[in-house]
């Protein structure tokens, strides 16, 4: 007398481990670039962060005063980092470039009539689909809504704005 005793697996058992098997894999590679995401755009606001503390560096040696139009690069390296160096590149490896876009606010000669800006709300916001540059504005500050830089209280007072991945945007200001 021979018993039946097969040791193995049943075709459902193994159907059933290979679908638990390939949903774990689907929410990872759902879930990796949104982490990924998310890791590049922590960079970019800490990078932000410096960039708005070398403004107030270079002002702290320059009589309360902000690089000048046209001098962004070198502002950039004596006060950020060398063209070639990690304090200058973006997460996806493409270099930082400052703008200086204006002076908010009054009279002509300035950016009040700029098509970036809107006398009425008295808010900025550049073009959507000018990423890796910052701006920078002065007599500004970051405004209430995300996306707008407001008016501030005189030419020392600086605002600078930067496109996260994902359609975020990033508002500092020396206030």
């Amino acid at each position: 007398m021979s018993k039946n005793n097969k040791k193995g697996f049943t075709i459902i058992e193994v159907v059933l481990v290979l679908a638990i098997a390939g949903l774990i894999f689907l929410m990872v590679f759902i879930a990796l670039p949104a982490l990924q995401r998310s890791q590049r755009n922590t960079r970019r606001r800490q990078d932000m962060a410096r960039i708005l503390s070398a403004f107030n560096d270079y002002q702290a040696n320059n009589n309360g005063k902000v690089p000048e139009s046209g001098k962004e690069d070198s502002f950039m390296d004596k006060y950020v980092g060398a063209d070639e160096s990690d304090q200058r590149l973006d997460p996806d490896g493409t270099k930082y470039n400052l703008t200086f876009t204006g002076h908010v606010g009054t009279g002509s000669g300035d950016k009040a009539d700029d098509s970036w800006y809107n006398g009425t709300t008295g808010t900025a916001t550049p073009n959507p689909t000018d990423h890796h540059i910052i701006y920078y504005w002065t007599n500004a500050k970051c405004g209430t809504s995300e996306g707008h830089v407001g008016k501030g209280n005189g030419d020392r007072e600086i605002a600078i704005f930067y496109y996260l991945e994902g359609g975020s945007i990033y508002c500092g200001d020396n206030q």
